[in-house]
């Protein structure tokens, strides 16, 4: 599994089920997110366009949230942003290692969403 040296800091919809990440340590990509069509639960109201474009990065979690409550594990969107890289540069305020003493807040993991 990937383990991000910092969080994601930007997110922004390129699409549907379709976003642009940046994470402190300056990789920016873009990640699909199609599967989340499938998921039940929080994730459900996110089947509609305007739900899904509410996606914000959040400080305290270091990953993206939607109303409601939805998240996903920082992991996973490194993972997919890695795979369609776009230039970005390293911001300043990063932590050197991800932050442990936060809460479980990601309820998918990598292998959910492979």
């Amino acid at each position: 599994m990937i383990t991000p040296p910092c969080v994601v800091t930007d997110a922004g919809v390129l699409g549907h089920y379709r976003l642009r990440l940046t994470f402190c340590d300056g990789l920016a990509g873009h990640a699909g997110l199609p599967d989340l069509r499938d998921w039940d639960g929080v994730f459900t109201p996110l089947r509609h366009p305007g739900a899904f474009a509410q996606v914000r990065a959040d400080p305290e979690t270091g990953t993206i949230t939607w109303p409601g409550g939805a998240d996903l594990a920082p992991e996973v969107l490194y993972h997919r942003a890695s795979a369609h890289p776009r230039r970005a540069s390293p911001r300043l305020d990063c932590p050197a290692e991800p932050r442990l003493d936060l809460p479980i807040f990601a309820s998918r993991s990598l292998a959910a969403l492979e």
